[in-house]
Parts: structure tokens; sequence; C-alpha cells
């Protein structure tokens, strides 16, 4: 089978759409398949495009058996709506105008949440005739409305349209969670044609270790207890009440929250930090992908975090598989929903109100203190990374190419 992949973010790019997207085409590229990726220059989250890389018009490299065809876009910072949009209209229009001169493939895939990228992949459905399928991320433009960046208005109805026009015009729609799917029923969209395929983790590369000497002594970690946030500090996931967190635990010598990666908030928790001068706060840079299960090892708590609206009850951050497979426990504070349901359900974490820097701060104390109930959630952990191995995802999504594509 011949698969064409439309998605503006891919390695060296380390978020989690570029990792879904890759660790899934390598596993496609096992089993024999011819996998073409078209994305941008890598530049996530700052905008500024990696060593080793070059915004050209076209450019064509070969990464691990898959294709991968980079088009020059709008480069921007991920902050600011305006701009942004810009960044992602242009990568729709490139996208596709690179995709009219690959050969025909039998599936061609856009992935959200920006669906300029899946805008392109339906008119390159059209013009090639052959199925499309949305692979669906996030809710958008809803999500950006949910953090503020976006109000109702003629901006907002007119994207609404779009969305829910691509949604009736997929042979598939891929969705990361079974809330998604239950979303786009009730705005009824072909039950039929909605499948699920969550988030994973690469065992392979992802497990329980030893911590990473060298960075350890890098980082000025030796015996603390290390509370780590690793991703993108974006507008979404409140980590200023992480701070706020951290300020309540000042008087603890051995408790430090260590934030890895960057984006849109992270100069300003950095100047927070500063003037809060919080002596239990690292920040890391954004890391190679290569490297993350290094900086993960520095870990004894992974904490995930998100803004306290509704809409992220449907949401399953991808940090929770890379946490299970490193065999972390876990500590989640975003609003009950899906996500929280998976910690319930494993036992690999504490689950606490979003937004809420007394609750987290008793989370922290208790998953320190009480060695007995962490080693039991660092065991359920572990255990659990095999039911969601990207291998098995993978190979899901695949029988839905097969099945459009026959």
């Amino acid at each position: 089978m011949r698969i064409l992949f439309l998605t503006d973010n891919f390695p060296p790019e380390g978020n989690a759409p570029a990792s879904r997207t890759y660790e899934h085409a390598i596993e496609w590229v096992k089993r024999g398949h011819d996998v073409t990726v078209i994305t941008t220059a890598p530049n996530f989250p700052e905008g500024v495009v990696f060593d080793g890389y070059s915004n050209q018009w076209h450019s064509v490299e070969g990464i691990d058996g898959i294709r991968v065809v980079r088009v020059k876009t709008y480069i921007v910072a991920n902050q600011g709506f305006g701009k942004r949009t810009l960044d992602y209209m242009s990568f729709g229009l490139m996208g596709c105008l690179a995709g009219l001169f690959e050969k025909r493939a039998d599936v061609i895939v856009g992935t959200s949440p920006q669906f300029f990228t899946v805008c392109s992949a339906w008119l390159l459905s059209v013009l090639k005739w052959r199925p499309f399928v949305f692979e669906l991320r996030d809710l958008w433009p809803a999500s950006i409305r949910a953090v503020g960046a976006m109000q109702d208005g003629i901006v907002f109805r007119t994207l609404s349209w779009i969305e829910k026009f691509l949604y009736r015009r997929a042979a598939a729609i891929v969705a990361v969670t079974h809330s998604f799917r239950t979303e786009l029923i009730a705005r009824g969209i072909d039950a039929d044609k909605i499948y699920v395929v969550i988030n994973g983790v690469d065992t392979a590369k992802y497990s329980p270790t030893e911590k990473d000497a060298e960075l350890t002594r890098l980082y000025g970690l030796k015996g603390k207890f290390v509370v780590g946030y690793i991703g993108t500090h974006g507008m979404a996931h409140a980590l200023h009440r992480i701070l706020e967190t951290a300020d309540l635990l000042r008087h603890r010598d051995d408790i430090v929250f260590v934030f890895v990666g960057g984006g849109a908030r992270r100069d300003e928790l950095v100047r927070q930090a500063n003037k809060l001068n919080l002596q239990n706060v690292r920040f890391v840079e954004r890391q190679p992908k290569e490297q993350m299960p290094r900086i993960w090892s520095l870990c004894d708590v992974s904490l995930i975090s998100l803004k306290n609206d509704a809409l992220f009850r449907s949401v399953i951050p991808s940090k929770i598989f890379e946490s299970m497979g490193m065999g972390l426990p876990i500590i989640l504070s975003l609003p009950e929903g899906e996500a929280s349901e998976i910690i319930k359900n494993t036992g690999s974490g504490l689950v606490v109100e979003p937004e809420n820097p007394e609750r987290l701060k008793e989370a922290v104390i208790k998953i320190k203190e009480d060695t007995v109930l962490r080693e039991r959630l660092s065991c359920a952990s572990a255990d659990s990374a095999e039911s969601y191995s990207r291998k098995q995802q993978a190979e899901k999504m695949l029988e839905i190419f097969q099945t459009i594509a026959d």
C-alpha cells in the first residue's frame, strides 16, 4: 500500500503529533508499505528552523525508510492566533502543491488540530481520486476558543463550517479519543466511519531505567525528588499554577520541579519563577527526540496539566503513555474525563483538581512520602505500557487504511 500523509509536525521535532506520525509510519514501513510524509522544515515550537535544515521550497530526505518531503512555509513561533493561522494556511497551500507531484497513493491522510492540513488532504483526494482520512487529534477550532485565543464570531463560525465539511467528506475519521467520536456522532457525523486509535508509546525506546547520572549532575538534581513536566509550555497547560505549587513547597529542598520543553508561555514562566525566586525549579530547553528517554529518567513522578476547561475532559495527553513506558507514577491535573479514567483504571497515578496548587502540593507530598504507594503506582504504570504500545496502535490504523482503500 502507498500512504501519503500530510502533517506540519515531524521529527526531528519531538512534540506529540510528530512522535505519533513518525512512530506509526515506522511500523507501516516495517510491514512493507510505501510511506511519504509531506511536512515543513522543523521549527516547533520556537518558530526557528532547526540546525541542519532550511526553509526551502522543496526538499526530500529519507528517515528510517520514510520518504519525507519538506516544503517552504511562513514560519512563526507557536503563539498568536493571526500569525499562526498564516503559518497553517501556508503549509496547507504548499503541502497540497507538493502532493500533486507525488505518486498516486492508495490513501491520503491529513492530521489536525489545525485543519488547513486536512483541507489539503481532502483536495488532493479529489484531484487524485483517492480516499481521504481525517486524523482527528483535537477539536479545532473549539480548542482555540477554550484557551482564549479566539472568540465567537464570523471567523469561528466559518472555521466550524469547514470543520464539519471535512468530517462529512472523509472516507474515514481516526479520532485519538472515544470522547471525540461521541462528540462527532452527536453532531450528526456517520458513526460507521469514525474509528478510535488513541496515542501510545514506543516501548522499545521508553522503559524503566536508572536516573541518568550525567544529566542529574548537570541540572543539580542529586538526592532530589523530581516532579517533571515534559512537553509544550502552551496556553492550554496552566503551568503558572504548577509554579504556584512550587512556591508552596519552597521550604522542601528535597523536592524539585523540572520543566522541559518550549512554547508560547515558556519565557513568561521563567520570568514568574525568577520573580518568586524559586530555587526548587529548573527549566530545561527543548531536547532532541532521541534524548527524551534520558530526560524522562530524571523524574520520580510525571506531572500532566491542562486548564480547568470542560473541553479538556475529552483530551488524552500523549505524555501519559510515555510516563507509563518509563514506569513513572503520574499526577494528572486536568478536568476529569477519558484521561482520568485511564489513570484510575490502570492504577498508575493520582488525579487532582486542575488549577488547584494546594491539591497538587498534597499529591506531590503524598507520593514523595509514601514509598509503598509510589512503588505500587510505578509498577502499575509500567505494567500498563504494553496495552498502549505504538505498534498495536499503528496496526489498528493500517487496518482502517486497508478497509477504505479496497
